[in-house]
This record gives C-alpha cells, structure tokens and sequence, in this order.
C-alpha cells in the first residue's frame, strides 16, 4: 500500500509541477530585477520580534537531527504538509522551486524546509523521494506525533486528520515563514501569493543581511 501512495502521491505532482513551473518562466528573472529595483516593502506579513516560531530540532529523512542553525546564513522557508497532499503542498513547493530559479546566484542562500504533519504515512523514503521531485536541496523533516504537536504549537500551524472512506486525508495550515539569514523569524508569505511575491522578500532579507 505505502508503494502505491508513493507512486500515485509522485504521479500528481507532475502535472502540476510543469504547469507551474512553465507559468514561472514567462515571468523570469528580469521581472523580478524590475520590482527589486523599486523601493518597496515585504509584500508578506511582517512578524519581525514575534515570541512564537523560536525555532526547531528535528529529525530528517536520512534522520540527522536538524534545527535553524544548520542553515545560517541562508534564507529559511518553513512550510508543514504532507506528501499525500493532493494539491497544496504540491503546489507551494513547486513554487519554492520557481523562487530559487527566481534567484538566480542567490538561489543558493535559499534552503526550503519541510516538516511533514502526516510523519504515519511519510516513511523517510517517501519524504526522499517527494522532496527530490522538486529539488534535491528541499529538507524534509519528519517528528514523532508528539514532537509534531509542539512543534505545529510553536509555529501556530493548525492540523487535523480528516476520515475519507476507509483512508484518511489531512486538513492543515497553508502559510509558509521566512527566517532571515541570522535565524530570526521575519515573514509569514501567504498560500495565494506569487513565486515573484516571494523571491522580492527574499531577496530583501538577503539583502538586509
């Protein structure tokens, strides 16, 4: 069953993913050096000194411990899904992915994170090979139950396991967060914003930096 979900969680990902990522081309990178160009704000919430999203210290796929520091001195997206997912976490990372092509050289100071809500069904395999469909840089981290509850506490995500027949599908927060290059929490960018939205804030934490 686990190699079923595999391959046909994989197999809605492409569709999707060439979609997007097909749109995002036509914008390109001369777009975003346009907005740069202009004096303007983060186009996400900004949540510069919040007392909440402190950090986190967990396993990934290949179960090395990670936290925040790990990544210093890039810019963190932190997004929490799960790869049977049918269409948002697909399409957020396939965005993810548009925003590191976005960057450019500074694609490189751009680490995606991703912490599965759903760690029964993501087995370290699955989360591999889901995270590599995007790009090979994408962590994925995976808690026990009980380091996701507080974990998904810090960061004010909400989930919920939701009954389909005789499966389940999962019900969960879709905003991603954006920790500077000092490992502070900065950003909250919204689900409905553009691979161009978020490239602008992150290459103005970058730049700030």
């Amino acid at each position: 069953m686990a190699h079923i979900g595999r391959r046909a969680a994989l197999a809605r990902l492409s569709g999707i993913t060439v979609a997007a990522l097909a749109a995002g081309t036509l914008a390109g990178c001369d777009k975003l050096g346009q907005v740069m160009g202009k004096q303007e704000g983060f186009r996400g919430i900004d949540i510069t000194g919040a007392d909440y999203g402190k950090g986190f210290s967990l396993h990934d796929a290949n179960g090395q411990l990670r936290t925040l520091a790990d990544f210093r001195g890039k810019v963190v997206q932190l997004y929490f899904g799960f790869t049977q997912c049918p269409d948002v976490c697909p399409t957020a990372l396939t965005r993810a992915a548009e925003v590191k092509r976005l960057l450019g050289k500074d694609g490189d100071r751009f680490q995606v994170v991703f912490i599965t809500v759903d760690p029964e069904r993501d087995t370290p395999e699955l989360l591999r090979e889901y995270m590599a469909a995007f790009d090979p840089g994408f962590v994925a981290l995976r808690p026990t139950p009980e380091e996701l509850k507080q974990t998904a506490a810090e960061f004010k995500v909400y989930y919920k396991a939701v009954p389909t027949g005789s499966s389940y599908t999962m019900d969960h927060s879709a905003q991603s967060y954006l920790f500077d290059p000092q490992g502070r929490l900065r950003l909250v960018l919204r689900h409905e914003q553009t691979a161009q939205d978020y490239a602008h804030d992150v290459q103005m934490l970058l730049k700030q930096s």
